[in-house]
């Protein structure tokens, strides 16, 4: 049986997983299409990112894309105007929590952005009345555990909004929430 592949766009307020047994009712990736027996999420966004994430039934395809080789960008609507100083202490890498410890985050890409055209999310970011925003691009060679939302509070910017936009060569570009696009060479294009 071959393998399939899946890249999507994950809406704001799914759990990146297709089974949750806990009490309270959730939405799951299984709702957006019917994908088959086996399909994994290749990484994560947690309920309250959205954006790119990689679905496959090969979990050597998983692997290869979770590895460091693989950069996934991100752009994040912070509160506040975010600082160049800011900017500098995410490139070179900042110490956030993780595993009940501290832990250093790897160098990476990260830059001032003009707003993107965005749709408008199913629960508002907040009110106006509550100071400026402003938005980045961060782009990382690891995930850990909310990662990128911990670097922008580390620097003193805490996350409003998260959309994963690319991961290696596979990009947003202009999918829709909820959207699912099937396709046959999904380690190819991501490593390419």
């Amino acid at each position: 049986m071959a393998h399939q592949h899946y890249i999507i766009y994950k809406p704001y307020g799914f759990l990146s997983q297709f089974i949750y047994e806990q009490k309270r009712k959730k939405k799951l990736l299984g709702e957006l299409s019917n994908f088959p027996i086996g399909t994994m999420a290749i990484g994560r966004l947690d309920e309250d990112s959205e954006g790119l994430l990689l679905l496959t039934t090969d979990g050597k395809v998983s692997e290869a894309v979770r590895s460091k080789k693989v950069t996934k960008e991100y752009y994040v609507q912070v509160d506040g105007i975010i600082t160049d100083e800011a900017i500098k202490l995410l490139k070179t890498g900042v110490e956030i929590g993780f595993d009940g410890g501290k832990y250093m985050t790897l160098p990476c890409e990260a830059k001032k952005i003009e707003a993107p055209n965005f749709e408008i999310r199913s629960k508002k970011v907040r009110d106006d009345r509550h100071g400026p925003t402003t938005w980045a691009s961060i782009t990382v060679s690891e995930g850990k555990f909310r990662q990128v939302r911990k670097m922008t509070a580390a620097v003193g910017f805490p996350t409003l909004r998260l959309v994963r936009v690319r991961v290696g060569n596979v990009h947003l570009n202009q999918m829709k929430s909820g959207e699912v696009v099937e396709m046959n060479n999904l380690l190819e294009v991501v490593l390419s």
